[in-house]
């Protein structure tokens, strides 16, 4: 744990927080008149839950999925 007084975290706040991300220091305390106030700490990230196959198993594509790509395109290019 760090402590700095307000001055010193107003000036070097990008360096604290770059000391937190690091893990150089787990937590910054900053001091009013040498009495700490405020604590600062990392945020974690929190691992986003994987979506991609999310429906894996709740449908079955058919086998003639692809049979009307052909009437599809006839309609639109007997309109040009």
């Amino acid at each position: 744990m760090r402590q700095v007084n307000m001055l010193e975290a107003k000036t070097d706040l990008s360096k604290l927080v770059k000391a937190l991300e690091s893990g150089e220091e787990d937590m910054v305390c900053i001091a009013r008149s040498g009495t700490p106030v405020v604590q600062m700490t990392l945020i974690r990230k929190t691992p986003n839950k994987k979506r991609i196959g999310a429906a894996k198993g709740a449908f079955v594509v058919p086998a003639d999925f692809q049979r009307w790509d052909e009437d599809v395109m006839d309609i639109f290019e007997d309109g040009r």
